[in-house]
């Protein structure tokens, strides 16, 4: 099962990259839902939701399903490296954006004095 399977090796990038996307591209559909409960909470969905892929695709090395020596706890830890460095640049771009929006306060006290 672990025989063979380096840290440093193409399978761990491709784990990091499809959990690291699967991530990205579930938490931005999470922000697009009508529920406020999922968006203020899109990371954590979009997070969840590639684990559960990358141990969904671990189970079913493990049974056969790929060709693939079986489940590897390697893999595993890519899976989650690939969405934390996803939870991460979410977490860093929303700050910036929230940073950056201008505080419409602000403007409307200007508007009114003029």
């Amino acid at each position: 099962m672990e025989e063979g399977d380096d840290w440093i090796a193409p399978d761990k990038l491709y784990h990091i990259l499809f959990c690291f996307f699967i991530a990205i591209i579930f938490t931005l559909l999470a922000e697009k839902t009508r529920y406020p409960f999922i968006r203020g909470r899109s990371i954590w969905v979009g997070s969840i939701i590639s684990l559960a892929a990358g141990a969904a695709k671990e189970v079913a090395d493990e049974l056969g399903y790929f060709r693939s020596a079986g489940a590897s706890t390697k893999d595993a830890v890519a899976d989650v490296f690939g969405s934390l460095i996803a939870a991460l640049a979410l977490s860093l771009y929303k700050s910036s954006f929230i940073r950056r929006r201008p505080d419409q306060s602000v403007q409307a006290k200007v508007l009114q004095m003029v």
